[in-house]
């Protein structure tokens, strides 16, 4: 399988602007600038698009983890911070809250530590991978 993204980019680093499509077009020509990426700018960036690829491929993995021990999740809500320093990914920070009924405490932080480990994005970054969680209780 496969998956594509186009970026067009005209101009400086600093003064130029881009377009990001991507192959399901969900992204089509989504603009990107040095002001979307290193200030406040409107538009998208490249850490921020690796930050909901984390979190979505994340979630994807722990629900099949789950499944093999037997849990459906009813709910995984996963935000990922990705830090960039001297032009270096540096680190990616998943906080995970989950709603799993029926799950053990152990079962549960055995099987977010096998999707942290082995989620594809997870195995794509070079960098800090660190994963905070919480699993609410249902009555």
């Amino acid at each position: 399988m496969n998956r594509s993204a186009t970026a067009i980019w005209q101009g400086s680093g600093k003064d130029g602007k881009g377009t990001l499509t991507t192959q399901s077009s969900v992204l089509n020509k989504t603009q990107y600038s040095f002001s979307s990426r290193f200030e406040n700018g409107t538009g998208t960036n490249p850490e921020e698009l690796i930050a909901a690829a984390h979190a979505g491929c994340f979630n994807m993995k722990l629900s099949f983890v789950l499944g093999n021990n037997g849990f459906t999740p009813d709910k995984l809500e996963t935000t990922c911070v990705v830090t960039i320093e001297d032009g270096t990914v540096t680190s990616s920070k998943l906080k995970l809250v989950a709603k799993i009924d029926g799950i053990d405490q152990t079962t549960f932080k055995e099987s977010v530590k096998d999707a942290e480990e082995n989620c594809p994005i997870s195995k794509l970054l070079d960098t800090e991978i660190s994963v905070e969680f919480s699993l609410i209780e249902t009555v």
